[in-house]
């Protein structure tokens, strides 16, 4: 199985020099290649790759970059012009690639070669050929038996210095059982992030500090000057505090979607259009905000290394299916309970989707019919134990059947 890990790299300030100036030859190689690709049409990654010694011979900085590193900036023109094709073949509009500017190219590669983690003196180092020995914090170790085929070395706006590892690990994943037992359905949202058919509703990330500092950081770099010191200043600012936003979800989406894949043999979600949820008019911050299509990511990644049944279904008419008898039933977006006309079966609105999503799993996945847990014996509420997101990302997604002292 294939995995990356992330470091961060505490290079001295020669060496982030010679990190700037490597990321800039090969965003000028990307150009120089985009130049010939607009004048000519029956070009091709290899063949442009083999360009790149007689290139050599008269732009002379090139030999101070390796040989890998110059070929993945050729190939990532090319994979970024597949990838625009895609797009175009799917029905979307397109233009053209872009030249990059200083500041949108932020990162190079080396593949099978060039790289090596180093011990000295008792500290881990990354050696990158051409550049030098650099200290790493190596927070974790890698996983045993894993070969490091990539290291892609990355600046962030914040100007930190990170070692991106593509690790391959000899295992497979575990085998996923046959008859799973333990099957769970979520339905995710926004003023409850997950509603599980297990009455386990997790709260919302509460990321209103971490925007309005972040909105105060913008007001403050449009005060200043476009190109100065204070400007250059004021945009780390701005960009830390970006990642404080960025990382505080990813943590908690990490915890949340591991949770589900250790924890359970099945799990079934909705296979939402989270991009075309969020181009929906009227309340899209809050939609891009939920991260509705990372979570399924990770959640998808995490079940097949756990062995987990990952179910995607579709998600239409969840909300207004009964889960007890299967009959319809409007409801506005402002109805939180689900009360059905037929049987009676009544339910928080988000539970009762997420019993359609776990019926409809398990027989996309194993054939079956409605699930026999369906709580189809009663017709009044089902309890929920309503877990708060800090709790996710303070003390770990293990943690979210206990509940805590004091606190229902």
């Amino acid at each position: 199985m294939n995995y990356n890990y992330r470091y961060r790299l505490r290079p001295s300030d020669a060496l982030e020099e010679q990190l700037a100036w490597t990321v800039d030859t090969c965003r000028q190689v990307y150009n120089h290649f985009l130049h010939r690709l607009n004048r000519n049409d029956n070009t091709s990654a290899y063949g442009e790759q083999k360009l790149l010694p007689s290139l050599k011979k008269w732009w002379s900085d090139l030999k101070d970059v390796h040989s890998k590193v110059l070929q993945k900036a050729v190939q990532r023109l090319y994979d970024n012009l597949s990838t625009l094709r895609g797009r175009k073949e799917h029905g979307y509009r397109v233009g053209t690639l872009k030249w990059k500017a200083p500041g949108k190219y932020r990162s190079f590669t080396y593949s099978q070669s060039g790289f090596k983690l180093k011990n000295t003196s008792g500290r881990t180092r990354l050696w990158l050929s051409k550049i030098g020995e650099i200290p790493i914090t190596f927070h974790r170790d890698l996983p045993g038996g894993a070969e490091i085929k990539t290291v892609t070395v990355k600046r962030e706006p914040t100007g930190k210095w990170y070692a991106v590892f593509g690790v391959e690990t000899p295992d497979n994943p575990p085998e996923k059982p046959e008859n799973p037992e333990r099957c769970v359905g979520i339905d995710v949202g926004i003023l409850k992030y997950a509603h599980d058919t297990d009455r386990t509703a997790v709260e919302s990330l509460d990321l209103s500090d971490e925007r309005e500092r972040l909105e105060r950081a913008q007001r403050d770099l449009s005060r200043k000057q476009h190109g100065s010191a204070n400007w250059e200043k004021q945009r780390c600012v701005v960009g830390e505090c970006h990642a404080e936003l960025k990382n505080t979800r990813r943590d908690f989406l990490h915890k949340l979607s591991n949770y589900y894949a250790r924890e359970y043999d099945l799990v079934a979600v909705e296979d939402l259009d989270a991009k075309g949820l969020v181009e929906l008019p009227g309340n899209s911050r809050n939609r891009a905000g939920a991260a509705w299509g990372m979570f399924l990511r990770m959640l998808e990644y995490k079940c097949e290394r756990e062995g987990t049944h990952f179910v995607a279904v579709n998600p239409r008419g969840t909300t207004k299916e009964c889960a007890s008898c299967g009959v319809s039933t409007d409801k506005p977006l402002w109805i939180r309970e689900h009360s059905c006309p037929a049987c009676g079966f009544e339910a928080d609105r988000d539970a009762n989707a997420a019993w359609n999503i776990l019926s409809r799993g398990i027989t996309k996945r194993l054939g079956a019919g409605r699930s026999e847990s369906t709580p189809v014996e009663t017709a009044l509420p089902v309890d929920t134990d309503s877990v708060s997101a800090k709790r996710v990302i303070e003390t770990g997604s293990p943690t979210l059947k206990r509940e805590p002292s004091g606190e229902r």
